[in-house]
């Protein structure tokens, strides 16, 4: 089901997608200029990983983006070989949530799609923490 919003709300909507495009693009900006696997640099704590000293399904999503930047796609399956999967995916549904958006409509991801998504990212969770799994990203 779609639903149509008021006209005038148009621009508002253009503004608010620009300005996430701007920040994605800053941030890509600064993955590309700033290496996270330096530890040195500044990078956002995971907050699963404070508290716990788990690894969480998006760990290594910095590294990740600043190899594919680079090109070296070896180091990005290192990093986090599941968001690498799964970032097409991703990508497509916020495509689809940005179009939805811009054309006044409410955009839902699917509910199959959502838990098999979360289930997949906590199955990864729980094997990227086993003692032995070779991936290990290196914070």
């Amino acid at each position: 089901m779609t639903e149509r919003v008021a006209g005038p709300l148009i621009l508002g909507r253009e503004r608010v997608l620009l300005g996430q495009a701007a920040v994605a693009a800053a941030g890509l900006v600064y993955v590309l200029a700033v290496d996270p696997h330096d530890p040195q640099a500044w990078a956002p704590f995971c907050p699963v990983k404070l508290f716990t000293g788990f690894d969480c399904p998006a760990c290594g999503g910095l590294r990740l983006a600043h190899d594919l930047l680079h090109g070296d796609v070896r180091a990005a399956v290192h990093d986090n070989i599941f968001l690498l999967l799964s970032s097409p995916l991703l990508v497509y549904q916020l495509g689809c949530h940005w179009r939805a958006v811009r054309e006044g409509e409410w955009h839902e991801v699917p509910r199959a799609l959502a838990y098999g998504l979360a289930g997949a990212a906590l199955a990864w969770m729980v094997v990227r923490n086993l003692p032995r799994w070779p991936l290990k990203p290196s914070s």
